[in-house]
Parts: structure tokens; C-alpha cells; sequence
């Protein structure tokens, strides 16, 4: 029986879609995050929206990175 060989879950053609997709809302997220931080007052922030609201950037920001350097043929 020979080995499947390993492929990718996700097409190659779809690379620098989803990095300019997800870099977006990372960005989008981040800049939201930085609006809420200077925006609000001391007793007005909330430490479980603000975790939730990085937690969401970085994995944005981390993907579309990982697909952004894929999509330039840096195999990671």
C-alpha cells in the first residue's frame, strides 16, 4: 500500500486571497482595539473584551502572515 503524499487542506490559488482577507481584519480589529483603549475611561474598560479583542487580532494577523508568506513560496 503506498503513502498518500501530504497536501495542503486549502487550494494554492487561494493564498493571497485569504492573507489580504484576513491581514484586513486583523488590522481592522487591531485598529478597533487601539480606538477602545484610548477612548475609554479607566472604570469604563473591560479586561474580558479587551483579551477577547487581541485573542481575535492575533489569530487574524497570525494566519493571514502564515498565508501571506505562502502565497510568496515560503513554506513554513
Amino acid at each position: 500500500m503506498a503513502p498518500k503524499p501530504i497536501t495542503s487542506p486549502v487550494p494554492d490559488a487561494w493564498y493571497p486571497t485569504l492573507s489580504v482577507f484576513m491581514l484586513a481584519i486583523g488590522l481592522v480589529v487591531t485598529a478597533s482595539f487601539f480606538i477602545y483603549e484610548a477612548t475609554s475611561s479607566r472604570r469604563n474598560q473591560s479586561l474580558t473584551k479587551e483579551l477577547i479583542t487581541g485573542a481575535v487580532a492575533s489569530v487574524f494577523l497570525g494566519f493571514g502572515s502564515l498565508f501571506l508568506l505562502l502565497a510568496s513560496g515560503v513554506y513554513v
